[in-house]
């Protein structure tokens, strides 16, 4: 793409596309990441990626890996396409002197983004948490109840009627936790965690885009011609990966906040300042990097294929605005 502006609806086409590519690629990890991050110290279901999700598939089926992925597919268009064209706005409004953008303008237009679409993310990652955790909580119940089952069938029955058994865990839609959560909590329900969201988006999207758009920048064939696609791919891959892993301790603390159900034995958290506390208190600073590995390998590709949609220009193929050039713009 040339260095003229791009429409909004292309914007969010191209948004849309590929968050739609992107997280049908990788929700199996990003569950995996959840329930990892969620399992307590002592209290451990799974021992790491592979073997969640391989037990994930034993106890739950091949699309029990997929659970909640209809939440993020419903949802990751507005909100990649609001994250993409407000750093874009950003950044427009931010070099409107025609000199070229610093890092710290670079660094700013990447945080104005990274608030704009909490709206979106809050209540997305709040249902899809529900969804996926609860493949989780049904394994912890049936480990606490097996080893009771070897004393004796009246201390398996007793162990039954407090861990809740090994019984088929209750399904719940994304429409029904909604409901549920608006009759109980109100709108406040589903932006359980803002604060931790906050936390955690605005300095990805400060550390992210900066450091794509510099990383990107070495691949461009001249001032006038962006980098082909398979350079901004490996930019979005490097920058995703990097920011993913820095701001992983905050990704912990918004999971664990933004989980309503938690077994007999796990803590509840009365906010950001409890959770860091409690964390660190019984689990140590190790515990903030649950799941660093598969967020990594998450974002990754994600955003590698969101800069690829992006850069090639799927929205203005679709508006007829300009061909495909998948080898330089």
């Amino acid at each position: 793409m040339s260095q003229q502006q791009i429409s909004l609806p292309a914007k969010l086409i191209n948004g849309g596309v590929a968050g739609m590519v992107g997280v049908t690629c990788v929700f199996p990890i990003d569950l995996a990441k959840t329930r990892l991050q969620n399992q307590r110290s002592g209290q451990q279901v799974y021992r790491n990626m592979m073997d969640c999700l391989v037990k994930t598939v034993r106890s739950e089926g091949y699309f029990g890996m997929y659970r909640g992925a209809a939440v993020n597919l419903t949802l990751v268009t507005p909100e990649k396409a609001i994250k993409l064209a407000a750093n874009d706005f950003f950044r427009h409004r931010l070099g409107q002197d025609g000199s070229k953008l610093t890092v710290v303008k670079e660094m700013l237009a990447g945080c104005g983004a990274g608030m704009c679409q909490v709206i979106i993310t809050t209540p997305m990652e709040m249902l899809k948490i529900q969804l996926q955790d609860a493949g989780r909580l049904a394994q912890q119940r049936k480990v606490t109840v097996l080893p009771a089952m070897k004393l004796g069938a009246g201390n398996a029955m007793l162990s039954c009627s407090y861990s809740g058994g090994p019984a088929p865990m209750l399904r719940m839609s994304a429409i029904q936790i909604t409901q549920e959560l608006l009759r109980t909590r109100g709108v406040q329900g589903l932006y359980t965690g803002l604060g931790a969201t906050l936390m955690r988006d605005i300095p990805f999207s400060v550390v992210y885009f900066p450091l794509f758009a510099h990383l990107n920048r070495l691949g461009q064939p001249s001032e006038r011609e962006n980098a082909p696609f398979y350079w901004s791919f490996l930019s979005g891959c490097m920058a995703g990966c990097t920011a993913a892993v820095a701001v992983n301790p905050c990704d912990v603390i918004k999971t664990r906040l933004q989980s309503l159900k938690k077994s007999s034995s796990e803590e509840s958290y009365s906010g950001v300042v409890d959770c860091i506390s409690q964390i660190m208190k019984k689990e140590g600073p190790g515990a903030f990097l649950k799941g660093a590995s598969c967020r990594a390998l998450i974002i990754a590709p994600l955003f590698g294929i969101v800069q690829v949609v992006y850069f090639i220009g799927v929205g203005e193929f679709v508006l007829g605005q300009s061909p495909f050039n998948l080898y330089s713009s």
